[in-house]
């Protein structure tokens, strides 16, 4: 009988101890939802007022011919001396999402590729989105190389033919 009375009771406690740490669970998911998706480091959301201040300096070097230079980009509304700055503004807004900062460099401790993406540089500064931006980029592993590219046409596509420049010399 004793074996009969236990079994119940053995259950029960089984029963109420999964019960509270399925409470437990739930408690802690609901403090994390709970919780803004931002942190304190996290840049304040984009306003249409901060737009109008969007004003970048632009100087690749190193990347050859028709690439080279120092160019200047505005955007809302597109304009400067930059190459393509309609496209360049579209890409910038593209990338540019509330808690993911378009210019930030690539997170420590990730896992790159082993490859050279060749000897171009480029510096971006000014401001965007109502913040200060000093970023330099480079093509040294694939991480930096997939960063660059997703700056394409703000940076030049390295990935397609060089521009050549028309001869004039037999006229």
């Amino acid at each position: 009988m004793t074996q009969t009375r236990s079994l119940p009771v053995r259950r029960s406690a089984l029963a109420r101890t999964l019960a509270l740490g399925a409470f437990a669970v739930l408690a802690g998911l609901a403090s994390v939802s709970a919780v803004p998706a931002a942190s304190a480091a996290a840049p304040p959301p984009v306003r249409a007022e901060d737009r109008a201040g969007d004003h970048l300096t632009v100087t690749v070097r190193h990347a050859g011919l028709g690439r080279d230079g120092t160019y200047r980009l505005s955007c809302h509304p597109a304009g400067g001396s930059h190459p393509d700055a309609r496209r360049a503004c579209d890409v910038l807004d593209r990338n540019t999402r509330w808690g993911r900062e378009p210019f930030a460099p690539v997170p420590d401790g990730s896992v790159c590729t082993m490859q050279y993406g060749g000897p171009a540089t480029a510096h971006i500064t000014g401001t965007w989105a109502g913040r200060r931006v000093d970023a330099t980029y480079d093509r040294g592993d694939g991480c930096r190389i997939d960063r660059w590219n997703r700056l394409v046409p703000l940076l030049p596509d390295l990935s397609a033919p060089r521009p050549t420049t028309v001869s004039r010399a037999g006229q």
